[in-house]
């Protein structure tokens, strides 16, 4: 600790006098400062002789002292000119190297596979195929290798196993039933693929992973059920209906492959605490216990339009911030921004109409505590600008990104236009009017088909937008082979002495539920960390498609004490909390972010 510029180590007696201080400044300041997302101040008591700080009740504010502020508004970087294969789903696996594919039917992509004349058949027109459809790109490197994958993977969903395997369930053609898998500990891996596997076919379906580390598989095109998928790849199929996928399904319009509408495809899907599922699909939702099949309550319409694809708003689960027992999480809240409306799909699709009408996209946001009784929407703060296919991420802060899209139309081939270059900084617990801040734009339009991930040195990777059938080149829109990486506000070099840095030697990786354990860091300018300073972060790092983030989870564990600037942190108490696997752990220090470690929970 410091103490008068002097670098002094305290007596465990004085030690312990100095947090209670701490913490009762941050008491005072919580209450001074912190307002819940209505205006009104929510904070709890803190217990120093149990060396627990203060928690808001609505997930805010973490430090007792003012958080660092910057008017850096970030800076984009092109990371790869050319890496061949577009980011149609992207998933970020702890080895560091971040997985995309595309689809496998569509025509040739712009990257042959590797080896040269390496030329599998393709099982959908049982022809060679010398073209790449999948990538391992390594981060840290910004080289990539192709991967191959068998079947059809256009449209699926994925997820992580408690291993760190990679999951892919379903596409289409002799894809819509598979199980692919991408295992963690090989160093050249291609995708392992189970055909049929599945209960029901899944094109457009989302997963998201449960307290035990299987993964609840939802929906998709004409498939009102839901299925349970285990950490394996031999399981039995059990298909459970889901009237609610019929119920908010919008009907076809005429006959043929293309009289479809939906609005409820990719449905958003987060675990809450209890161990439920809260499922929105199109503009309502309900929370569903996934073992009995029972309708555990049924929220009401969301106001504004249609969020789920093809209108494809945005969603994200906000950070779970434990209690100073770490028995609860404070604050349970689901955020939905932007959207279009119910019948923008049907205006702008070039296979219904012969001159499309690009209605402008959605613009508002809305709250919902969805394990509240009776819980109702709540009025977010609009964004600056209207966004459809936009990704919503969590950053290392506590704070979200949002990213990607168009200001009009939909998704689908050729059905928007105007992209959203301008990432939106999304502060959920500043006051009204303060929340959203624009960042510095891009100039590559990142539409249908492109994603996302936060990587753990704490930038933003961005690759993908394909929004024609085949890849096109030469056009307003072209497909898109460029790699980027966005660095945000909390980047601004001007801070790099303020930035934690995280000692791995000294650093608990296998974490158990509901136990201590340590973190080691320091600070550049060599002050000793101390608690309300501090705030630590785990993300779960999703699976990102269609402007939805699968399985995208961030907790905020509680801190007891810090000494000699070794953390103690609590792990969550159970896989209600945090479903096992894989997370990125970060260290902030008075809202700047170090580069994160891998640890793993179970």
């Amino acid at each position: 600790m410091s103490d008068g510029g002097l670098n002094i180590k305290l007596a465990p007696m004085a030690s312990l006098l100095k947090t209670c201080m701490l913490l009762l400044q941050l008491l005072a300041f919580s209450v001074f400062t912190s307002r819940d997302h209505c205006g009104c101040v929510a904070a709890v008591s803190v217990g120093c002789g149990n060396s627990v700080h203060n928690k808001l009740l609505d997930g805010g504010d973490d430090y007792s002292k003012p958080q660092v502020e910057t008017d850096y508004k970030g800076a984009w970087v092109i990371d790869n000119l050319d890496v061949g294969v577009c980011a149609m789903h992207l998933q970020l696996m702890p080895n560091d190297q971040v997985i995309w594919y595309d689809a496998t039917s569509l025509g040739p992509s712009a990257r042959k596979l590797e080896p040269e004349g390496n030329c599998p058949i393709n099982p959908y027109d049982n022809q060679p195929d010398c073209w790449a459809h999948a990538l391992a790109y390594d981060w840290k490197t910004s080289q990539s290798r192709t991967v191959e994958v068998w079947g059809e993977t256009w449209c699926s969903s994925g997820n992580l196993w408690p291993n760190g395997n990679m999951i892919s369930t379903g596409g289409t053609y002799n894809g819509v039933k598979a199980v692919r898998m991408m295992p963690l500990d090989d160093p050249k891996p291609d995708f392992i693929e189970v055909r049929d596997a599945l209960g029901d076919v899944r094109w457009y379906s989302s997963n998201l992973v449960l307290q035990d580390g299987s993964a609840i598989v939802v929906g998709g095109r004409n498939a009102f059920s839901y299925e349970i998928v285990p950490p394996s790849l031999e399981f039995k199929p059990n298909k459970i209906d889901l009237p609610f996928l019929n119920d908010t399904c919008t009907p076809s319009k005429g006959e043929g492959p293309d009289k479809y509408i939906e609005n409820n495809l990719y449905p958003f899907l987060f675990l809450l605490t209890d161990g439920n599922v809260f499922i929105f699909a199109n503009d309502r939702a309900v929370t569903l216990n996934p073992t009995s099949g029972q309708i555990i309550q049924q929220h009401p319409v969301c106001p504004g339009g249609s969020r789920n694809y093809p209108p494809s708003g945005s969603s994200a689960i906000l950070p779970l911030k434990m209690s100073t027992d770490n028995t609860q999480a404070l604050n349970v809240e689901v955020v939905i921004c932007g959207g279009n409306s119910p019948d923008a799909f049907e205006l702008v699709d070039a296979k219904r109409v012969k001159v499309q009408q690009f209605l402008p996209a959605l613009k508002d946001c809305h709250r919902i505590h969805p394990m509240e009784k009776g819980a109702q929407w709540e009025d977010e703060q609009d964004m600056p600008s209207p966004r459809t296919m936009g990704y919503l991420l969590h950053l290392p802060t506590g704070d979200l990104i949002m990213l990607n899209g168009a200001q009009k139309g939909t998704s689908g081939w050729e059905n928007a236009k105007d992209p959203n270059l301008t990432p939106l900084l999304y502060q959920p617990f500043k006051p009204i009017g303060q929340r959203f801040t624009e960042m510095n734009p891009t100039n590559i339009s990142r539409m249908y088909h492109s994603s996302s991930a936060l990587l753990p040195d704490t930038k933003v990777l961005v690759a993908g937008s394909n929004p024609h059938q085949f890849y096109t080149f030469n056009v307003e829109f072209p497909t898109e082979l460029r790699v980027e990486k966005f660095s945000p506000h909390y980047l601004d070099p001007k801070l790099d002495k303020q930035r934690p840095i995280i000692d791995e030697q000294g650093t608990d990786k296998v974490l158990k539920y509901g136990k201590p354990f340590k973190i080691a860091a320091s600070i550049q300018s060599q002050e000793f960390l101390e608690l309300g300073e501090i705030k630590v972060t785990m993300l779960y790092p999703p699976f990102t498609t269609h402007g939805f983030s699968q399985n995208q989870r961030m907790i905020v564990p509680t801190l007891t004490e810090v000494v000699d600037n070794v953390i103690t942190a609590l792990a969550p108490p159970s896989g209600n909390f945090a479903p096992p696997g894989y997370y990125i752990l970060f260290v902030n220090y008075l809202g700047v972010p170090g580069t994160g470690v891998w640890v793993h929970i179970d």
